[in-house]
């Protein structure tokens, strides 16, 4: 009942008579939120208010909390996805959760259907300013597939090497919307946004040497960039990344439905 297309058909068979509204009481007492033993309420109202499931954020929780969490949201999403999760912790809930598919480099767990089909017109293009920035740009990636985003990747093209990325131009420009991951002094998205004719999403990393200050140094030279259409999300933050560039091109599709 999470699904907007199913809950429809709930109230559709209430309103025929084909469904009493006891048992449809039934099917929606949990729909707000599910008590997971006394450390969790897994809020199955998100993907109705927002469009996103939840997700769970795997710093901090045993592989017990873990594993109780994916088993409770798996009788209502197709895709259950938990982010931070260290190859040691995925050991232990692998043996615990059927199904579970890790992406190391990303440090994402997932329970997904054996292929995802993306369910939205329109590319993310994700960037990378070097190597040392792919789990964060992973992250990204990774959460916006699992989404139902189709995903374009560029890796390592930062601005020590500018013909990297000009050389790639054509990618620049076949992207709706585009995830720029740079440490160090964080001057890729500048560069991008100056290239590009679509949102661009500033992702700040926490690489770099002592007056990096773990990340603040590209997070205020992304703040500060003279370049126009850029949005800054927190230090190491590609999930949130993701998630943004897929509230824009949903938007963009209820923008077009509107007009129809």
């Amino acid at each position: 009942m999470t699904n907007e297309n199913a809950l429809r058909s709930l109230l559709k068979a209430v309103a025929d008579g084909n469904v009493t509204p006891n048992q449809a009481l039934d099917s929606l007492k949990d729909l707000a939120y599910e008590k997971v033993g006394d450390f969790a309420k897994i809020d199955h109202h998100r993907a109705l208010r927002t469009g996103f499931p939840e997700v769970i954020w795997g710093l901090g929780k045993t592989p017990d909390q873990i594993a109780q969490i994916m088993e409770v949201m798996r009788q209502r999403n197709p895709v259950v996805m938990a982010t931070r999760i260290e190859p040691a912790i995925y050991a232990t809930l692998q043996s615990r959760v059927r199904g579970l598919r890790y992406y190391e480099l990303a440090k994402i767990c997932a329970i997904t259907p054996s292929e995802i089909e993306p369910q939205f017109d329109g590319v993310i293009g994700i960037l990378s300013a070097g190597t040392a920035d792919l789990p964060v740009a992973e992250e990204a990636a990774v959460t916006a597939e699992l989404s139902g985003f189709r995903v374009l990747r560029l890796w390592d093209v930062g601005v020590a090497g500018i013909h990297r990325l000009l050389s790639n131009r054509h990618l620049i420009e076949s992207a709706s919307v585009l995830i720029v991951v740079a440490g160090m002094e964080g001057a890729l998205p500048s560069v991008v946004a100056g290239l590009a004719d679509c949102p661009v999403i500033a992702v700040p990393t926490s690489i770099g040497y002592g007056a990096s200050f773990g990340g603040l140094a590209p997070l205020l030279t992304m703040l500060n960039s003279c370049a126009p259409g850029i949005g800054v999300v927190n230090i190491d933050n590609g999930f949130g990344a993701a998630v943004l560039a897929g509230q824009i091109l949903r938007t963009a599709v209820k923008l077009n439905n509107s007009q129809l």
